[in-house]
């Protein structure tokens, strides 16, 4: 729907001491202004063409914003004040935006500007200004678009060449995108034939020497296997059952290498409960290091025997395709009965298994989608990840998006002060993007608070339309409107079930 401009005229200013013919001629253009705006005031008649968008709706009439707060009518009356462009662009923001160029994926309309807005967090790094990396905050009410947007920027990426990681889809959702595309879908659950054994060791990239990636991958698995641990028993690791947890991943990788086979959980959870395995290694018979590791045991056999079993635990039954434009791992069938325990172990395996094509800088550039990122942000553990992944964004050549409703799902990662709020708001902080589409009222003071907004933009966030969003980009603020292909409606419609 095309909006007509209003114009406005403001108040005659006139030099001090100007001579009578540069009056005449301020006061003739001065009448014409009045005129032109009388004239731009009038309602609009001619019938209206339907843009690309079905649903999308200018937010106030043609004549603009009714009531009082239109500020006409002769009801305000403001002194004449001049000002520099650069204090017109504080004091009323929105109005003079350049936009952030025509390089990038096309998103939609920018409100304001009325203009084509385009983003690419690649292209932007070293070009603009505060731009620090090109990790991505999206968060919304349902129903607001933010899913389609998400999916939409992951489908047009791909037409640049970059690839998409989708680590964790507790939903589903992403499967029908990765066939579109002819990527790649895993499905994990009770039931399915989908088997990853997270301790599979990635390949070698290049230039590395074989001792510093033999290094490499024994941190990886302790890493995971700390991950896994800490998320079960909601708790730090003692320093004795760090040490367990060494002296059995090296027993196991040790057998493994002398009969060619991969090591896996349930071999490493059976010397941790083994205490004379772990006291033949230190030389001790006491049994202090069994005793110690008995919770690390139990702990693991969740991923053996426990609802988890067969899955994490066997050989991997898929291979990672480097060259495929879109992974995901498809985790809809576990964490539907409230506890988020058994997705986030099943997250921190998937990611791990993920992090063989994630850590390889030479496999260019590639989006990592964080879907649901709320249901995960009450593990401290997969935080850690989290943080480890964000950090090196820059290095490894990768976007990470966090996907969440409100911006207070940050403060549910723990009390002000602890270790997991302070890794939340550090993923926050590791966002030069964050992407606000409509919050609920009582909302709006934390989302403010937690993303500095204006009383302007807190106002703005309040009223958003469906696939309407504030971008915050590295400082700069836009008003956008997504714009969906109606192949890409069809695709990303997720009230299908709604509907029929």
């Amino acid at each position: 729907m095309s909006v007509r401009p209003r114009a406005t005229a403001s108040p005659l200013f006139t030099p001090h001491r100007a001579d009578r013919r540069t009056n005449r001629r301020a006061k003739a253009e001065f009448t014409a202004a009045q005129a032109k705006a009388r004239h731009a005031a009038r309602p609009d008649t001619r019938r209206t063409v339907s843009g690309p968008d079905p649903e999308l709706q200018p937010t106030y009439p043609a004549t603009g914003r009714p009531g009082p707060a239109s500020a006409r009518g002769g009801y305000l009356k403001l002194p004449v004040h001049r000002m520099t462009t650069a204090v017109a662009s504080g004091a009323y923001p929105f109005l003079a935006e350049g936009g952030l160029g025509a390089q990038g994926i096309y998103v939609g309309q920018d409100v304001h500007a009325e203009a084509a807005f385009t983003y690419d967090p690649f292209s932007l790094y070293g070009r603009l200004d505060g731009f620090t990396n090109p990790n991505i905050l999206l968060a919304g009410i349902i129903g607001m678009g933010k899913s389609a947007l998400a999916k939409s920027l992951a489908l047009r990426a791909t037409a640049f060449g970059y690839r998409i990681y989708v680590p964790c889809d507790p939903k589903g959702e992403w499967t029908v995108v990765a066939r579109e595309l002819g990527g790649q879908t895993i499905a994990l659950g009770p039931g399915l034939p989908g088997r990853l054994n997270p301790l599979d060791a990635p390949e070698k990239p290049y230039g590395i020497g074989d001792e510093d990636w033999t290094t490499e991958v024994r941190k990886r698995r302790l890493l995971l296997l700390g991950s896994l641990a800490k998320t079960v028993l909601r708790r730090e690791l003692h320093p004795m059952e760090h040490t367990a947890l060494d002296i059995a991943l090296d027993q196991v990788v040790a057998y493994t290498h002398q009969t060619g086979t991969t090591p896996l959980l349930g071999d490493v959870a059976y010397v941790l409960g083994s205490p004379q395995h772990l006291d033949a290694a230190t030389g001790e018979s006491s049994g202090r290091l069994g005793r110690a590791a008995e919770d690390l045991a139990h702990a693991l056999r969740r991923l053996i025997h426990g609802d988890l079993g067969g899955m994490f635990d066997a050989p991997s039954t898929v291979r990672f395709d480097p060259a495929a434009p879109m992974l995901s791992i498809d985790l809809c069938r576990l964490g539907g009965t409230g506890d988020d325990t058994g997705l986030v172990l099943a997250m921190t395996c998937a990611s791990a298994w993920m992090e063989a094509a994630i850590s390889d800088p030479t496999a260019g550039r590639r989006w990592v989608i964080y879907d649901e990122a709320w249901r995960v942000m009450r593990h401290v553990a997969l935080l850690e990840r989290m943080q480890s992944q964000w950090k090196l964004s820059r290095g490894l050549g990768i976007a990470n998006m966090m996907v969440i409703h409100r911006l207070s799902d940050l403060l549910t990662a723990g009390e002000a002060g602890s270790r997991g709020r302070a890794l939340a708001e550090g993923l926050l902080t590791d966002c030069s993007t964050r992407i606000i589409y409509r919050q609920e009222a009582d909302q709006l003071a934390s989302a403010a608070t937690l993303l500095g907004l204006t009383g302007v933009e807190t106002q703005a966030v309040s009223a958003l339309t469906k696939g309407r969003g504030l971008w915050k980009v590295a400082g700069r603020s836009f008003i956008t409107q997504h714009l969906l292909h109606p192949a890409e409606r069809e695709l990303f419609d997720t009230d299908a079930r709604m509907s029929a």
